[in-house]
């Protein structure tokens, strides 16, 4: 729930141009390292997973094949 301070708060920055001006700066140079051409490049994206697993220090569950009977789309 957003007090009535912080509302008038926000609202205040709202109207603001230096905030808009900051935020369409960002729209305007804003880049996906995972996207070629449109694309989502899958080597870029597992290396990505790969190292941020690495950084939450992750430690992998061991493979289970999914039961595959009665399955129904």
């Amino acid at each position: 729930m957003i007090t009535a301070g912080n509302r008038k708060e926000l609202l205040m920055l709202a109207g603001e141009s230096s905030l808009k001006k900051d935020l369409r700066y960002l729209a305007a140079n804003r880049h996906n390292p995972l996207m070629v051409n449109g694309r989502v490049e899958m080597d870029r994206l597992i290396q990505f997973l790969q190292e941020f697993n690495e950084f939450l220090n992750h430690k992998p569950k061991e493979f289970r094949p999914i039961p595959d009977h009665k399955m129904r789309l």
